[in-house]
């Protein structure tokens, strides 16, 4: 079992090495104060004078100039290669939410293995922030306070079903899968008044939403519950 590194009551912040808008990165930091760089996410932390609480990963991508000049204690090397550093990091953090910049809008094969640990570490409550869209694992329930028309795109990373209210295509009664039916540009329904609730049977699904409704993502994994504290 892999030790956690960084527990707070706070919201974390975890910057990759991705493409990451400053603009970005400082809001984030304004909702989730506590930094964790991921392997090269160190780099633009100093670029930007940071000072991450910790970094983390195999270490294989970050310059040896930025690691001796950060506080040995706050360097935390897991040298593994069977798993990203994004699941080495996301993992290692215990908090009510983590923000992730930097980890979407580069290569496609990151972006794909960073949704699989999304759902894979569902635990840990995680948005990902990118130029266009936020990103996260759909736990068993959630309410999203959305405007009409507003997109909200579910993605199955695995065999799921469930139900939703609000949804101009509603999901009830559908089998949703990665390689079947998918629920990609679905929208609030015209004239719907209240929240959007969605839930699901099993766990798998990724509810991508617009930039803008980063605030309605957090409150909505806000009151789906805190998170599931480590042993």
């Amino acid at each position: 079992m892999n030790d956690i590194i960084v527990r707070t009551l706070g919201n974390i912040t975890l910057l990759g090495a991705g493409k990451a808008r400053l603009t970005d990165l400082a809001e984030a930091l304004t909702l989730a104060p506590t930094l964790v760089a991921v392997d090269r996410g160190a780099v633009l932390a100093a670029k930007q004078g940071l000072l991450p609480d910790a970094v983390i990963g195999d270490m294989d991508s970050l310059p040896a100039t930025i690691r001796t000049a950060l506080p040995q204690e706050s360097v935390h090397r897991i040298s593994e290669q069977d798993s990203t550093d994004f699941d080495k990091a996301l993992r290692s953090v215990r908090s009510p939410l983590v923000l992730g910049v930097g980890f979407l809008g580069r290569r496609v094969d990151h972006q794909l293995a960073n949704f699989n640990v999304l759902v894979r570490r569902a635990d840990q409550p995680c948005i990902l922030i990118g130029k266009r869209d936020v990103i996260l694992a759909a736990p068993p329930r959630i309410t999203l306070d959305l405007p009409a028309a507003c997109r909200v795109s579910l993605f199955p990373m695995a065999p799921v079903t469930g139900r939703s209210r609000g949804l101009e295509w509603p999901i009830d009664g559908l089998s949703l899968a990665p390689d079947g039916r998918i629920g990609t540009s679905n929208r609030v329904a015209a004239g719907w008044a209240g929240p959007v609730s969605l839930e699901f049977d099993t766990p798998g699904t990724l509810i991508i939403l617009p930039r803008v409704a980063l605030a309605a993502a957090m409150d909505g994994l806000g009151a789906a519950g805190a998170v599931v504290p480590a042993r």
